[in-house]
């Protein structure tokens, strides 16, 4: 069973009706987000990487023929000699030698993630081994004026009482890159309140707090997103859980090795807990706490080969599956979080958010900031409503939503 819902941009897409047919998104559909994602978003990272390390002749080939075989190509293997070329043997079995736009988005874009680093020598023996080529961009951010003001605004929650505090860190951690307007939602700016209150296309947040009441002996399980300006945020939110008893214990879970630009992995972590433990006021108290709690292990930061994997977390492995099923709640942080945690498939928008994660070991909470066209959990009226206004809303990050199934 099929519908047609219209895009911003006039086309209209089949989205499936049917939870268990619904087809995976791909690349090759014309002015798709997808498409746009592989022929504009990976050349030009290409180029930046290229422009942010001095590489030497062999990463500069070895980018150009990546670039030539994203945009000319057909999808090659890794070389037998990589560390990783049996798993990802098996991942891309049906996808080598076909067009790059062929094959599922989420595949192709982490095996670009993988092919890119392969190309500047992350993997290898030598000088580049272990060099994130995407530092230099997240370590801009944590310099930038925006994170000094952010951090700033956390003065004024500080006496805030801790419902309302409470209120506005979850929207700062949802929004990221908008974590000044979050902070300000506590700080008696309605206007502001308004504004991230009516871009939200989902609410569960009464009950993400119900399944966390203070006091509780909880382990709560944070998936993170991005790093830089955007896992600062996370760590605030996650302070206020440990500092008010929301959970006893908290494991924040990161990427094992760069990913998608600017994904958190621990150097990020330990970054980011520098950047706030050198502010002052609020800011620096709250680095001062994870700091300790990073000591005490009460804040423990963990990472796993899967959250590389080009697999959704139905897939997901038996070792993690038990940790998860260990947590009064798994956080789940971000666009490709989200991707992954209800499949990349063109389902419908109103199939329920509790059928589409039912196989997930215990209660799981999604955060996301909407940036690509997957979405389920809508009621069909605010579905309507978001169709009729003719923006783009899937993909722009303009709208955001907080699902949670118990």
């Amino acid at each position: 069973m099929t519908e047609k819902t219209s895009r911003a941009s006039g086309e209209e897409a089949v989205r499936d009706t049917d939870p268990v047919s619904a087809s995976a998104v791909l690349s090759n559909e014309p002015g798709s987000f997808a498409r746009d994602v592989l022929a504009k978003r990976h050349p030009a990272l290409i180029q930046q990487v290229r422009d942010a390390f001095p590489y030497g002749l062999r990463q500069h080939k070895a980018l150009d023929a990546l670039l030539d075989e994203i945009t000319n190509g057909v999808v090659q293997p890794l070389a037998p000699a990589d560390h990783d070329h049996q798993r990802w043997a098996a991942w891309g079995r049906e996808h080598f030698g076909r067009s790059w736009y062929d094959a599922p988005f989420l595949w192709a874009e982490s095996y670009f993630y993988r092919r890119l680093l392969g190309a500047v020598g992350y993997f290898g023996l030598g000088p580049w081994q272990d060099i994130d080529p995407f530092a230099p961009f997240k370590q801009a951010e944590l310099r930038g004026d925006a994170v000094e003001g952010e951090l700033r605004a956390l003065d004024a929650l500080a006496n805030a009482p801790a419902e309302e505090r409470a209120t506005a860190l979850l929207h700062a951690s949802l929004w990221g890159n908008r974590a000044d307007l979050g902070f300000q939602v506590a700080a008696g700016e309605p206007e502001a309140r308004d504004v991230v209150v009516s871009a939200l296309v989902a609410d569960d947040s009464a009950t993400l707090w119900r399944l966390l009441p203070a006091g509780a002996s909880a382990t709560v399980a944070v998936v993170a997103d991005n790093a830089g300006r955007e896992l600062i945020p996370d760590l605030v939110l996650i302070d206020h859980l440990l500092e008010h008893g929301h959970a006893e214990r908290v494991v924040l879970h990161v990427k094992p090795y760069p990913y998608y630009v600017s994904d958190a992995m621990t150097a990020d972590v330990v970054d980011c807990l520098r950047r706030l433990t050198a502010a002052p006021g609020e800011a620096g108290r709250i680095g001062g706490r994870l700091w300790k709690a990073m000591v005490t292990e009460s804040l423990e930061v963990r990472t796993h080969p899967f959250f590389c994997a080009p697999l959704p977390y139905e897939e997901m492995p038996e070792d993690l599956r038990k940790e998860f099923a260990d947590t009064a709640l798994t956080i789940l942080k971000g666009d490709l979080n989200y991707r992954r945690l209800v499949g990349d498939r063109l389902w419908n928008p109103t199939v329920p958010f509790a059928a589409r994660t039912a196989y997930f070991p215990g209660a799981v909470a999604a955060l996301r900031t909407l940036k690509s066209d997957v979405i389920v959990g809508l009621e069909q009226g605010m579905l309507d409503t978001l169709e009729q206004a003719g923006a783009a809303w899937r993909t722009s990050g303009t709208h955001a939503l907080i699902q949670v199934r118990p």
